[in-house]
């Protein structure tokens, strides 16, 4: 499936930007998560097509960087450190649980499409180990049963404050906001929070 025009007008937004367009890529392949939760091969054609470069090397890019997902994501990407400090601190055990709740493994996303799990190998908080991030907010010093609880608040429809930094989004909107369009993401969220 085509992205919308109004993608490729923000991606040519994005290159503007930058004095070499193909420092654009990065945020362009957010662009892409944002609207179609992943990137998609019409994801890599437009970054290329626009960039003037070849597909091979916008895939090269989309693949090295864990940030881009290769499959669709779910509105919250449930990401467990697995690292030396948070694995001495229980993080294999806060993942095997969470795994065994949700019933999917790395990289996958539950049926009804609300949370995608990841073991990740680090999440750079190693001095509050063992973490959690929910679409990159951090929980920190977490628990088996405190993990549990929040991806039990998030099937049920409730984000919990994280431990610092502000109460995620969707993983589109975050998406969105790392493509530079803080404000497109913001009405995005204002609009879904009116829905319900």
């Amino acid at each position: 499936m085509p992205l919308s025009e109004q993608t490729r007008e923000r991606a040519r937004a994005i290159i503007a930007r930058y004095p070499k367009s193909r420092s654009a890529l990065l945020p362009m392949l957010h662009l892409v998560q944002a609207e179609e939760g992943y990137v998609t091969p019409a994801g890599v054609a437009l970054c290329a097509e626009e960039l003037g470069l070849t597909k091979a090397e916008v895939g090269a890019v989309a693949t090295f960087y864990t940030m881009y997902k290769r499959r669709p994501t779910g509105d919250y990407l449930v990401s467990v450190c697995t690292n030396i400090a948070c694995q001495l601190r229980g993080g294999e055990e806060i993942y095997a649980c969470v795994k065994e709740h949700l019933g999917v493994g790395h990289n996958e996303t539950t049926e009804d499409g609300r949370i995608t799990l990841e073991h990740a190998e680090c999440l750079a908080a190693c001095d509050f180990a063992p973490v959690v991030t929910v679409n990159y907010e951090f929980y920190d010093d977490q628990t088996t049963e405190s993990a549990l609880g929040i991806v039990k608040s998030l099937q049920a429809g409730t984000v919990p404050a994280p431990i610092r930094g502000e109460t995620p989004r969707t993983f589109r909107e975050v998406e969105m906001e790392l493509a530079g369009f803080v404000d497109v993401a913001q009405t995005d969220a204002a609009a879904r929070k009116a829905e319900k």
